[in-house]
C-alpha cells in the first residue's frame, strides 16, 4: 500500500536490543534504540509531577491493542517499574525537598477498574452487586463513582502497597494473544492538595492526576474468546469506541468546525469517568501502544489514527486554587440549595421524557434525579467532615486499616502462596496454615483445588509446631511435588 505517515512528540521502540541485569533491570545494548521505563517516565511523567505542584488537572493514559504493552508502561513488572509507581516515587521525593512551615501536603489515592461497563473498587475486597452508581455533579457537571474509597498516603511505600492490592484484584484472564490480558480498564486517581499558610488565612491548590490503563481492543478470531471472555472483549470494544466518537467530537470542536457538536460522553462508563480528562481541565498525555507484528497490521493502524487524532484536542487549563473557607462554606450553601429543591420539587428535567411517557416513566426520572441530588449531598457532607478530621489522624486510620496486602516480612505464621508464569500473578492467592489438619482436594476440604489430576481428597498438612510442618498423601500414587521433586513419604 502506498505509505502513510504519522508524526509524534516521542516514538520508543521497546521489542527488542536490551538486555537483563543481574537486578532483573531490562537495559538498552550498546548502540540499539531501546527505551527503557525510566526514559519514557523522564519524557513522559516528568511533566505531570510538574504540572501537578503547578495546581493543575493531569491525566495519562496508554491505548492500544491487547498484548501491546499498556499494562507494562503504567504499572510495569517486578523491577522495571512503569510510570504509575515511578510517578508515584517522585512525587513524595519532590514533597519532601519542598517541605516547609507554610505548606502542608496532602495526597490521597483511589483505584478502580470499569469491568462489562461496571465500576469496581479495587481496594475493598467487596465488590458491590451491579457496581458503583457513576453520578453527575450537579454544579461542576463532571462525573464520579459514588462511594470509591479515597485513601490517605504518607509515602511511596503506602502507595505501593495499595497499587499492590489493587492490581492483585484487577480482572485478567488468558486469550490466544495475551496470558494476562487485561478484561478492565484500570484508572488509579491520585488526589494531590498543597494547603498554604499565610497571614490572611489557608488556600489549598489541588491536582487530580489521573493514570489510566485502557483494556486492549481485541477481535475475537485472534483472541480465541468465547463465553465470558467473549462477552468481555464486546464491553470492552464497545466502550473503546464510545472513547473513539468521543476523541473526534473534541477533535472537531478544537479545529473550530461551525455545526454543531454533541461531545457523547454518556455512551459510556469510560467517557464518563474521563470527560474531565479528555475535554475538561486536565493537561493529559496518550501514549499509543503498538504491536511490531506483521499480522497486527490493521489494529496498529487504527492505534496510530486514533492517537493522531487524540493529538488535534486542546484542552483549556486552570490551577484549581481557592481559599479553604470560601471552599466550605460554598459547600455548605450548595447542601442547602439542594435540599431546598428536594423540599419543594421545583427542579427541571435534565433528561426530558419522550413523548407519550407514561406516568411510571415519569415518576422514575423524578426518582433518578432525586437519587442524583442526594448522593451530591452526602458527597458534600463527607467533604466537609474530611476537612473537620486532622490529617495526621486520617493517615493514620489508613495505615491501621487491616484490608492491605500483609508484605512477607510482616508474616508470623508459615502460609502457601500460588505460582504463576507471570510474577505479576504470583502470591496472589494466601492461605495462612492454622495449628492442626488443612486437607487439599477438589471438594469439602479446607483448600479447594481444580485441574487435572486433583483428587478429592489429596493431601493433608499437619502443622504442630513452627519447627514440624507434616504433608502426606491421602492414598499412596497421589502426584505432589515438593521443589519440582515427587513425594516419597
Amino acid at each position: 500500500d502506498e505509505s502513510k505517515q504519522f508524526s509524534f512528540d516521542y516514538s520508543y521502540w521497546s521489542h527488542d536490543g536490551f538486555i537483563e541485569s543481574p537486578t532483573g533491570e531490562l537495559t538498552a545494548i550498546n548502540g540499539s534504540q531501546y527505551a527503557s521505563q525510566q526514559q519514557v517516565f523522564d519524557d513522559l511523567g516528568r511533566d505531570v509531577i510538574n504540572n501537578a505542584f503547578a495546581g493543575f488537572n493531569c491525566s495519562l493514559f496508554a491505548y492500544g491493542q491487547t498484548g501491546s504493552g499498556k499494562s507494562y508502561s503504567m504499572i510495569g513488572y517486578g523491577v522495571n517499574r512503569g510510570i504509575v509507581p515511578i510517578a508515584c516515587d517522585e512525587l513524595f521525593k519532590s514533597i519532601r525537598e519542598n517541605e516547609n512551615t507554610k505548606t502542608r501536603y496532602e495526597v490521597t489515592l483511589s483505584m478502580l477498574e470499569i469491568y462489562n461497563e461496571q465500576v469496581r473498587d479495587l481496594l475493598t475486597k467487596e465488590f458491590q452487586k451491579g457496581g458503583l452508581n457513576v453520578r453527575q455533579n450537579q454544579t461542576s457537571g463532571s462525573f464520579y463513582a459514588q462511594g470509591l474509597r479515597c485513601i490517605p498516603v504518607g509515602s511511596y511505600s503506602d502507595i505501593e502497597k495499595r497499587v499492590i492490592e489493587g492490581t492483585e484484584n484487577r480482572t485478567v484472564a488468558a486469550t490466544n494473544m495475551n496470558a494476562t490480558s487485561s478484561r478492565a480498564h484500570t484508572v488509579v486517581t491520585i488526589t494531590f492538595d498543597q494547603i498554604l499558610t499565610t497571614d490572611v488565612g489557608e488556600t489549598k491548590k489541588t491536582s487530580v492526576i489521573n493514570l489510566v490503563d485502557l483494556a486492549g481492543s481485541e477481535r475475537a478470531n485472534a483472541t480465541g474468546a468465547t463465553g465470558d471472555r467473549l462477552k468481555e472483549g464486546a464491553n470492552i470494544n464497545k466502550s473503546l469506541s464510545a472513547l473513539g466518537n468521543v476523541i473526534s467530537a473534541l477533535a472537531d470542536l478544537s479545529s473550530g468546525s461551525k455545526r454543531k457538536i454533541v461531545v457523547p460522553y454518556r455512551e459510556s462508563v469510560l467517557t464518563k469517568l474521563l470527560q474531565n480528562a479528555l475535554g475538561g481541565n486536565s493537561k493529559t498525555v496518550m501514549i499509543a501502544a503498538l504491536s511490531p507484528a506483521d499480522i497486527n497490521y490493521d489494529e496498529t493502524l487504527s492505534t496510530l489514527r486514533y492517537a493522531d487524532r487524540a493529538k488535534h484536542i486542546k484542552n483549556t487549563v486552570a490551577i484549581n486554587e481557592n481559599p479553604v473557607e470560601k471552599l466550605i462554606r460554598e459547600l455548605k450553601e450548595e447542601n442547602d440549595r439542594l435540599k431546598l429543591l428536594i423540599d419543594t420539587g421545583k427542579y427541571n428535567f435534565t433528561l426530558d421524557p419522550k413523548p407519550g411517557a407514561t406516568s411510571q416513566e415519569i415518576e422514575k426520572i423524578r426518582k433518578d434525579i432525586e437519587d442524583e441530588i442526594y448522593a451530591q449531598i452526602r458527597m458534600n457532607q463527607q467533604i466537609l467532615q474530611d476537612t473537620k478530621t486532622p490529617w495526621e489522624t486520617k493517615l493514620k486510620n489508613a495505615r491501621s486499616d487491616g484490608s492491605t496486602r500483609i508484605s512477607s516480612s510482616d508474616k508470623k505464621l508459615p502460609y502457601l502462596t500460588n505460582l504463576n508464569e507471570d510474577p505479576m500473578l504470583s502470591y496472589v492467592i494466601c492461605y495462612y496454615l492454622k495449628l492442626g489438619e488443612t486437607t487439599i482436594g477438589s471438594k469439602q476440604s479446607t483448600i479447594c483445588l481444580n485441574g487435572l489430576g486433583i483428587q478429592e481428597k489429596h493431601a493433608i498438612i499437619n502443622f504442630s509446631g513452627f519447627d514440624q510442618i507434616v504433608i502426606e498423601a491421602t492414598t499412596p500414587g497421589i502426584k505432589i511435588k515438593i521443589n519440582g521433586y515427587n513425594l516419597s513419604g
